[in-house]
């Protein structure tokens, strides 16, 4: 490590601190049994190292919890409504601002209201729940990632960019009138966290102008996206973390964001719109199923606390230190010999399990099986983003097409982690990799038609078994 420790010192000292379990290994294996071999449906009291989710999992300030006694509760007009929207829209510039309990509630919205029934919806990459609002509403997703992504080695500094080729060639084509929206993830979470850069935003601002397609971000990382871009993209070394998020703004149409990973709160989100006729629709919608369009699901100290994280996570001091927290245990994790996506992102760093298990086929589900023996070993809950996740399964759960690459993420809750927890993840690690054909694969036991990682069930296939691939 030969970073400048005066440049990575967090901006922070701790005040109030939380036991975190630690169970013995017959424990662990009886609590992942009970789940279904489901990360998901584990208890918090089972977990020693949670690193499943970076939405709603962070520290708050005592700047924030100050400001939550501050909480407005009034049904319609709180103060706090005005506070939190004034603070959105000198982030964003966007005249019409609706506040939602989470970013997929403002997914639902926003998607019933702009796309019809037939249409495509174009993104980078989009996420789970993104996903499946847009095939709620009856579209259909799309996703065109740049080439460059497929290289899980590159060191490429804007991986999480749409192909602006393939882009424009779909909308030139037989199928460009059905495009009725294009949605970039900033950054790209589906494909390791990788930044998009203001140039590959200016250009799908531009295409979609000269083809009057609707042009929005998913901006839940906003602030890591500008520091990103703040270190890699000529042009912008000069900018702050907040002038280029708001121009990244700008150049939208509009936004739909969970303030649960940048607004640094546990709740919260909103939909940024310029459109008022489609501000209208969509708080129709709003007061109909999340709460009048003052409060949207959130209680005043909700509010509170979301103003003050926007402010707090723009902050230079706060971005430098949680990029260089993330930079570290990556390159924890490199000495121990196992592989991730490179270059590392902020908000999480994605494990390249196909290459540490070749033993395992996709059918067997290796990203999940590395997820599952990450916490046997050590207590640590992560995600699958492989085929269990992405796979296409026929009706009886066989994997029919696997996913391209087999992942697991560990995303990083914001300032709760020290350099000690990750040095303990990077040691786990170690111990699987210098065995990893101990590590078993999964089979499928029950499923969910729709996002079905979060509620699957499995149970592991032993080496003698043999597993019909479909």
């Amino acid at each position: 490590m030969s970073e400048d420790p005066r440049k990575i010192l967090p901006p922070y000292r701790i005040k109030v601190v939380e036991p975190i379990p630690f169970l013995s290994a017959e424990e662990r294996r009886h609590a992942l049994a009970g789940a279904g071999y489901n990360p998901f449906n584990l208890r918090a009291e089972q977990i020693t190292i949670d690193l499943l989710s970076d939405s709603g999992t962070g520290a708050t300030s005592v700047a924030q919890e100050a400001v939550a006694a501050l909480g407005d509760e009034s049904y319609a007009g709180a103060r706090s409504w005005f506070r939190f929207v004034a603070e959105v829209q000198d982030l964003t510039g966007y005249p019409h601002i609706l506040p939602v309990h989470q970013g997929r509630a403002g997914e639902r919205i926003l998607f019933t209201n702009l796309l019809k029934p037939g249409q495509i919806c174009i993104s980078n990459t989009h996420f789970d729940t993104t996903h499946a609002n847009v095939h709620l509403a009856g579209a259909e997703p799309r996703d065109l990632p740049c080439a460059e992504a497929a290289d899980l080695d590159s060191v490429d500094p804007f991986k999480g960019n749409i192909d602006l080729d393939a882009l424009e060639r779909v909308l030139n084509g037989p199928d460009g009138e059905r495009v009725g929206l294009v949605l970039i993830t900033v950054t790209n979470n589906g494909l390791g966290a990788q930044p998009v850069s203001m140039a590959n935003l200016e250009a799908v601002r531009d295409l979609c102008r000269r083809h009057r397609v609707p042009f929005y971000l998913d901006a839940a990382r906003f602030a890591e996206n500008a520091w990103l871009v703040s270190r890699r993209e000529p042009g912008y070394r000069t900018w702050s973390p907040r002038q280029i998020a708001r121009r990244a703004f700008e150049l939208a149409d509009g936004c739909v964001v969970s303030l649960k990973k940048d607004g640094l709160s546990a709740v919260g989100g909103f939909i940024g719109l310029r459109d008022p006729d489609l501000h209208a629709r969509c708080e129709a919608n709003l007061i109909a199923t999340e709460g009048f369009s003052t409060y949207g699901g959130l209680a005043g100290h909700d509010l509170e606390r979301l103003a003050q994280g926007l402010r707090e996570v723009v902050d230079p001091a706060y971005l430098r230190a949680r990029a260089a927290a993330t930079s570290r245990l990556a390159q924890m994790i490199n000495d121990e010999g196992v592989d991730l996506i490179q270059p590392p992102g902020i908000h999480a760093l994605y494990l390249n399990a196909g290459r540490l298990l070749p033993h395992l086929a996709a059918h067997q589900f290796p990203g999940h099986a590395l997820g599952c023996q990450l916490y046997l070993d050590g207590g640590i809950r992560c995600a699958e983003l492989g085929s269990l996740y992405l796979g296409r399964l026929d009706d009886q759960h066989r994997l029919v097409s696997p996913a391209p690459f087999e992942l697991v993420r560990l995303a990083i809750p914001r300032r709760v982690y020290s350099d000690e927890h990750f040095q303990y993840v990077a040691a786990i690690l170690a111990d699987i990799a210098k065995d990893p054909e101990r590590v078993p694969g999964y089979r499928i036991v029950s499923s969910p038609p729709l996002l079905r990682h979060f509620k699957v069930r499995l149970e592991p296939v032993t080496r003698s078994s043999t597993v019909d691939a479909g």
